[in-house]
């Protein structure tokens, strides 16, 4: 499962820094945070995540009933950390079938948050349809947070991204139908302020949102 890093933005191929460039670089979209190789979901993969991360681990926590960790993805390298981070998880739709859920946790002009929305980024605003109230609300380290539906994703999910602690936060929920999920004020833990309770996190198949 292990590879090399990537561009958060397109998953093309990246150049190291080097001589020519202190910043690693994508052919297509010049220098970028390099997404890391996604590895299976384990309590140890989340653990090198957090450690490393500049912004949050977004998680809801505790998880709804039936729920499974399905995987994290971060961007950024070790003399940058992670300057995004993405935190998949899955279980018992609220229409039936099984419902996905991808958090991005990401600081502006990152695009992997974009990149598993479906749309051209980098970021949210010129999607976002901030004319209306917002359309779901979730509770951010005990603070309120508005999101607003984000335009143009494919139709197979519904997107939804606002404002946590100063960066960008995209929730991408699969199916569309799951989106019911977003409006029961979904409380969400920044897993770098979590307790030792995490290493009873109940772990899933790596979800393939991760890799697409």
């Amino acid at each position: 499962m292990r590879g090399e890093p990537s561009c958060p933005k397109c998953g093309g191929r990246v150049r190291a820094p080097g001589l020519f460039a202190d910043s690693w670089q994508c052919d297509v979209h010049g220098a970028v945070h390099p997404l890391q190789p996604v590895v299976p979901p384990s309590v140890e993969a989340l653990g090198v995540v957090t450690h490393r991360a500049q912004v949050p681990v977004w998680m809801p926590w505790p998880l709804p009933v039936g729920w499974l960790f399905t995987g994290v993805a971060s961007a950024g390298d070790d003399r940058g950390g992670g300057r995004a981070t993405a935190v998949a998880c899955s279980g018992p739709g609220p229409l039936g079938g099984v419902g996905e859920l991808l958090l991005v946790a990401e600081e502006l002009g990152v695009g992997l948050g974009a990149r598993y929305a479906g749309i051209d980024g980098p970021d949210p605003g010129p999607h976002l349809c901030v004319d209306a109230r917002p359309q779901a609300k979730v509770l951010t380290s005990g603070r309120p947070t508005p999101l607003w539906h984000v335009g143009g994703a494919p139709g197979d999910r519904a997107v939804f991204a606002g404002e946590a602690l100063g960066l960008w936060l995209w929730a991408i929920v699969w199916p569309e139908e799951s989106s019911l999920l977003m409006y029961d004020e979904l409380v969400l833990t920044d897993l770098r302020e979590a307790g030792a309770e995490v290493e009873l996190l109940p772990c899933g198949a790596l979800s393939p949102r991760l890799l697409s």
